[in-house]
């Protein structure tokens, strides 16, 4: 069994009273969470600015001075001239190893050079 609480009131027992002061305790808890969450906005806004300032910091880090094209025409360049050099040094090894009767391999291992696949 439940035990029934008369309800609080006023020390003159006025209920219009008790009713203003129940919603004064009500807006001054509300006032204090809305301070609270505006206190909460202004302090996320500031983070947000600082990571937009980072991402502004890194990405002109990333910017290159020449687009992404030139860069691949430049790669696909060098690795043309690195396959013709290590063509010409595979059959220089090739010619070192014929004039010495020797397995191309042996070569390889003799210059420490890993055997082209």
């Amino acid at each position: 069994m439940l035990t029934s609480f008369p309800p609080v009131t006023s020390s003159d027992g006025d209920p219009a009273k008790d009713e203003r002061i129940d919603h004064a305790k009500a807006s001054s808890v509300e006032a204090q969470k809305i301070a609270s969450l505006e206190a909460r906005i202004v302090a996320l806004e500031g983070q947000i600015a600082d990571i937009k300032a980072q991402e502004a910091e890194i990405s002109a880090k990333l910017k290159f001075s020449h687009p992404a094209s030139t860069t691949v025409q430049t790669h696909i360049s060098l690795l043309h001239t690195y396959n013709e050099i290590r063509d010409i040094a595979s059959g220089l090894m090739g010619i070192i190893a014929d004039n010495r009767g020797v397995r191309a391999r042996d070569i390889y291992e003799e210059y420490g050079v890993h055997e082209a696949s």
